[in-house]
């Protein structure tokens, strides 16, 4: 049970990422500022989504690599770190202030520097759930040959 809520939560973390980027993209490049605007406040609506998906996602983790000295689990870990870190430190803030300056149309130099801040720390963390999916897909097919041994 653990490792099917553990890998629907990372889905849905990488997935809601995913839409967070590619909405923002879409929307400044055919958008104008009421669907930017959309876009931010749907990114902050969206994180009461995404913070639960990492917690779940994490606390799972960390329960199935319990004691485990592979490889992989480390790498998982260390880049859970960073993921962790990217979002309390950079994401939410980022989605809080550019939902907020959306909201009074405050489309400046600030929003747009913050905007690509967010972006870019949206990309790195898309980059490490795929690199942690990649090795928990690795994790369970070893796990499964294991058991048929």
């Amino acid at each position: 049970m653990k490792l099917k809520l553990h890998a629907i939560a990372g889905t849905v973390a990488l997935l809601t990422i995913c839409t967070f980027w590619t909405t923002t993209i879409i929307s400044e490049v055919i958008g104008d500022h009421a669907l930017i605007t959309q876009v931010k406040t749907g990114v902050l609506y969206g994180m009461f989504l995404l913070i639960p998906a990492m917690a779940t996602a994490g606390a799972t983790g960390a329960m199935l690599g319990k004691g485990w000295r592979l490889p992989q689990v480390k790498r998982k870990q260390g880049r859970m770190k960073i993921i962790a870190a990217n979002g309390i430190i950079i994401l939410l803030p980022c989605a809080i202030f550019l939902a907020t300056r959306a909201q009074y149309e405050q489309f400046d130099n600030l929003f747009y520097m913050v905007q690509a801040a967010e972006l870019i720390a949206g990309a790195t963390n898309i980059t490490l759930l795929s690199l942690n999916m990649k090795d928990g897909m690795a994790l369970r097919t070893r796990r499964k040959k294991r058991a048929e041994a």
